[in-house]
Protein backbone atom coordinates (compact mmCIF):
# COMPACT_ATOMS: atom_id res chain seq x y z
CA UNK A 1 0.00 0.00 0.00
CA UNK A 2 1.30 3.45 -0.83
CA UNK A 3 0.22 6.35 1.36
CA UNK A 4 -1.30 9.15 -0.73
CA UNK A 5 -1.41 12.39 1.23
CA UNK A 6 -0.54 15.87 0.09
CA UNK A 7 0.53 17.34 -3.20
CA UNK A 8 2.19 14.97 -5.69
CA UNK A 9 0.95 11.93 -3.73
CA UNK A 10 -0.05 9.99 -6.82
CA UNK A 11 3.28 10.58 -8.57
CA UNK A 12 6.43 8.50 -8.08
CA UNK A 13 8.64 9.66 -5.21
CA UNK A 14 10.38 12.95 -5.96
CA UNK A 15 14.15 13.01 -6.41
CA UNK A 16 16.20 15.34 -4.21
CA UNK A 17 16.54 17.74 -7.15
CA UNK A 18 12.75 17.82 -7.59
CA UNK A 19 12.24 18.30 -3.85
CA UNK A 20 14.72 21.18 -3.88
CA UNK A 21 12.91 22.77 -6.82
CA UNK A 22 9.56 22.57 -5.00
CA UNK A 23 11.09 24.00 -1.82
CA UNK A 24 12.57 26.86 -3.84
CA UNK A 25 9.11 27.45 -5.35
CA UNK A 26 7.74 27.81 -1.81
CA UNK A 27 10.50 30.22 -0.82
CA UNK A 28 10.06 32.25 -4.02
CA UNK A 29 6.38 32.68 -3.10
CA UNK A 30 7.32 33.81 0.45
CA UNK A 31 5.91 30.63 2.01
CA UNK A 32 7.84 29.60 5.14
CA UNK A 33 8.74 25.91 5.07
CA UNK A 34 8.56 23.32 7.84
CA UNK A 35 9.77 19.72 7.98
CA UNK A 36 7.57 17.24 9.87
CA UNK A 37 7.70 13.50 10.59
CA UNK A 38 5.48 10.73 11.97
CA UNK A 39 5.17 6.98 12.29
CA UNK A 40 1.36 7.20 12.39
CA UNK A 41 0.19 8.60 9.03
CA UNK A 42 -3.54 8.15 9.66
CA UNK A 43 -5.44 10.50 7.32
CA UNK A 44 -6.93 12.36 10.30
CA UNK A 45 -3.52 12.74 11.95
CA UNK A 46 -2.73 16.10 10.40
CA UNK A 47 -0.44 17.25 13.22
CA UNK A 48 2.89 15.53 12.68
CA UNK A 49 5.93 16.16 14.89
CA UNK A 50 7.85 19.19 13.70
CA UNK A 51 11.57 18.85 12.97
CA UNK A 52 12.93 22.01 14.56
CA UNK A 53 11.07 25.25 13.94
CA UNK A 54 9.49 26.52 10.72
CA UNK A 55 12.16 28.12 8.56
CA UNK A 56 10.81 31.67 8.32
CA UNK A 57 14.07 33.35 7.38
CA UNK A 58 15.56 30.97 4.82
CA UNK A 59 15.84 32.17 1.25
CA UNK A 60 17.77 29.24 -0.24
CA UNK A 61 16.41 25.72 -0.64
CA UNK A 62 19.80 24.23 0.25
CA UNK A 63 19.22 25.06 3.92
CA UNK A 64 15.87 23.26 3.87
CA UNK A 65 17.45 20.28 2.11
CA UNK A 66 20.04 20.12 4.90
CA UNK A 67 17.22 19.87 7.48
CA UNK A 68 15.34 17.28 5.39
CA UNK A 69 18.46 15.12 5.19
CA UNK A 70 19.11 15.49 8.93
CA UNK A 71 15.54 14.37 9.63
CA UNK A 72 15.93 11.45 7.21
CA UNK A 73 19.10 10.41 9.01
CA UNK A 74 17.42 10.59 12.45
CA UNK A 75 14.16 8.90 11.34
CA UNK A 76 14.86 6.69 8.31
CA UNK A 77 11.72 4.56 8.85
CA UNK A 78 9.24 7.41 9.31
CA UNK A 79 7.13 9.45 6.97
CA UNK A 80 8.65 12.89 6.46
CA UNK A 81 6.87 15.76 4.75
CA UNK A 82 7.62 19.32 3.78
CA UNK A 83 4.92 21.94 4.27
CA UNK A 84 4.86 25.46 2.83
CA UNK A 85 2.68 27.96 4.71
CA UNK A 86 0.97 30.92 3.05
CA UNK A 87 0.68 33.73 5.58
CA UNK A 88 -0.59 36.47 3.26
CA UNK A 89 -4.12 36.57 4.68
CA UNK A 90 -2.92 36.91 8.27
CA UNK A 91 -3.36 33.26 9.12
CA UNK A 92 -1.31 30.13 8.68
CA UNK A 93 -2.65 28.25 5.67
CA UNK A 94 -1.01 25.21 4.12
CA UNK A 95 -0.21 26.15 0.54
CA UNK A 96 1.80 23.06 -0.37
CA UNK A 97 2.57 19.81 1.43
CA UNK A 98 4.35 16.72 0.12
CA UNK A 99 6.02 13.57 1.43
CA UNK A 100 9.81 13.36 1.01
CA UNK A 101 10.52 10.11 2.90
CA UNK A 102 8.66 6.85 3.44
CA UNK A 103 9.38 3.65 5.37
CA UNK A 104 10.70 0.79 3.26
CA UNK A 105 7.45 -1.11 3.92
CA UNK A 106 4.06 0.59 4.11
CA UNK A 107 1.67 -1.91 5.73
CA UNK A 108 -1.52 0.03 5.01
CA UNK A 109 -4.88 0.36 6.75
CA UNK A 110 -7.89 -1.81 7.48
CA UNK A 111 -11.51 -0.82 7.68
CA UNK A 112 -13.43 -1.85 10.78
CA UNK A 113 -17.20 -2.01 10.38
CA UNK A 114 -19.60 -1.59 13.33
CA UNK A 115 -23.34 -2.09 13.01
CA UNK A 116 -25.63 -0.23 15.37
CA UNK A 117 -29.31 0.38 15.99
CA UNK A 118 -31.61 1.37 13.14
CA UNK A 119 -29.21 0.00 10.52
CA UNK A 120 -26.53 2.52 11.39
CA UNK A 121 -23.15 1.46 10.13
CA UNK A 122 -19.97 3.10 11.38
CA UNK A 123 -16.56 2.62 9.85
CA UNK A 124 -13.20 3.12 11.50
CA UNK A 125 -9.94 3.29 9.58
CA UNK A 126 -6.95 1.82 11.47
CA UNK A 127 -3.34 1.55 10.42
CA UNK A 128 -1.85 -1.94 10.56
CA UNK A 129 1.36 -0.35 11.85
CA UNK A 130 -0.44 1.31 14.81
CA UNK A 131 -0.85 -2.11 16.47
CA UNK A 132 2.81 -1.80 17.54
CA UNK A 133 3.96 0.90 19.99
CA UNK A 134 5.17 4.27 18.78
CA UNK A 135 8.77 4.13 17.59
CA UNK A 136 8.50 0.44 16.69
CA UNK A 137 5.92 0.65 13.92
CA UNK A 138 8.25 0.35 10.93
CA UNK A 139 11.19 -1.97 10.33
Amino acid sequence: MRLTQGTFSYLPDLTDEQIQAQVQYCLDNDWPVAVEYTDDPHPRNIYWTMWGLPMFDLLDAAGVMHEINACRHAFPNHYIRVTGYDRRLGRQTTALSFIVNRPAEEPGFYLERQEGADRQVRYTLRAYAAVRPSGQRYG
